[in-house]
């Protein structure tokens, strides 16, 4: 007698037609509020120290996000087994997200933060595995892929709960090792390996998805800073080139660069479309989302200081004007891997930005950010204006 009743067991997989569904965007909302918790991490930090472990721990969350998209493109996961498996994971990594304020620092009383991040952690990427396997089931090359990954997957998993267990100093250290192992051995396997990208449309969608919910944090840091001192001018001045600097972000993915993206993507096919995904996807958006967080930690120290005239400091523009020219750079990497060229003026702006960064340090925090959103502005507008026909005929093709 079977342990599950047919319509839990079954699984369907996905074919070209395939879109993102409700409950992927359900499932999504725990990875906002798990962004949100990092910015709150580095922001209380304050430290480079502090940045260098939230990125960490964004790149947990990343790792974790993208290995789903990867079994949400290869079935319906809104359904049966699959249903059922991902609702668990949102209980883990919302688990996981309480954890992070104290993921590297454990307050008195209560559980071990580290320890809890890190188990939560392998839960997801555990139960992420035997999902994957089970909807593999007819396919025996993918099933070996699969079982191929667990290798990196558990070498890196020990490495963070070993963190976790010996805290201190050492932790961010075997974190970061535990997160590089598991990263590198599954590029390592997975580049000429046998994944599926059943969907290029929800696979592009998915990952379109991400950025709004990365942008859509950065408006909540704008919130949080801004509500944290009374209504005034340089508030709403604050808040202005803040809005400002993520409409510019937006636009220089989705104006034109998403979209001409999904039909070179939609346009390959096989292994070809899967390295693709491997490459442009789930390694080149990692420096947009990490770019979008940081620059939003920037934008929160602005408007906590947006009063103040005197110098922003380092931290605070290196979060501002890094984060954003990591965006601009992990934006022509991404082309660069599905286009086939380099969007040379968002090299030059993200070069203009890494230049003027100790500038920014000694501005004023509404002077920097001014700065930043003004850099990001004149790009937007010089790329809309050279590029305009191009622009036009891709977008034609909605």
């Amino acid at each position: 007698m079977p342990l599950l009743p047919r319509s839990l067991r079954a699984v369907r997989v996905s074919d070209e037609s395939h879109r993102v569904t409700t409950f992927e965007l359900f499932f999504d909302l725990v990875f906002v509020f798990a962004f949100t918790q990092v910015t709150g991490f580095m922001a209380h930090a304050h430290s480079f120290p502090g940045i260098l472990q939230g990125m960490i721990v964004l790149g947990m969350l990343w790792w974790s996000w993208v290995c789903y998209s990867w079994l949400a493109n290869q079935t319906h996961v809104d359904e049966g087994i699959m249903r059922l498996g991902l609702s668990t994971v949102m209980v883990a990594m919302f688990i996981a997200s309480l954890a992070i304020p104290e993921s590297f620092v454990d307050l008195e009383g209560g559980l071990s933060g580290p320890l809890v991040l890190a188990l939560s952690y392998v839960v997801v990427r555990v139960l992420h595995l035997v999902l994957y396997a089970f909807a593999a089931m007819d396919d025996k090359p993918l099933q070996r892929q699969v079982l191929t990954t667990s290798v990196a997957m558990v070498s890196g998993s020990v490495l963070i709960v070993l963190g976790a267990l010996i805290g201190g100093a050492s932790q961010t250290w075997f974190w970061l090792a535990g997160l590089t192992v598991d990263v590198t051995l599954t590029y390592l396997t997975s580049a000429s390996g046998n994944w599926r990208v059943h969907s290029a449309a929800h696979w592009t969608e998915r990952y379109g998805l991400v950025i709004i919910l990365a942008l859509g944090e950065s408006i909540v840091a704008i919130g949080v800073g801004a509500s944290q001192e009374p209504v005034s001018i340089p508030i709403l001045l604050g808040a202005t080139f803040g809005i400002a600097l993520s409409i510019c972000l937006w636009w220089l993915y989705f104006d034109v660069t998403a979209i001409a993206a999904e039909h070179r993507f939609a346009a390959l096919r096989g292994s070809d479309r899967a390295s693709a995904a491997v490459d442009a996807y789930t390694y080149l958006h990692l420096p947009l989302v990490a770019g979008i967080v940081l620059s939003a930690l920037g934008v929160e120290d602005v408007l906590a200081h947006v009063d103040e005239t005197e110098g922003f400091g380092i931290l605070g523009a290196f979060a501002l004007l890094g984060g954003t020219a990591l965006y601009l750079l992990g934006g022509a990497a991404f082309w660069r891997r599905v286009g086939g060229g380099w969007k040379k003026w968002r090299l030059g702006g993200a070069g203009a930005l890494l230049l003027l960064l100790p500038v920014a340090a000694h501005l004023s925090p509404l002077g920097a950010l001014a700065l930043a959103a003004g850099v990001t502005g004149v790009l937007v507008a010089a790329e809309s204006s050279l590029y305009a026909e191009t622009r036009n005929r891709v977008r034609a093709r909605l």
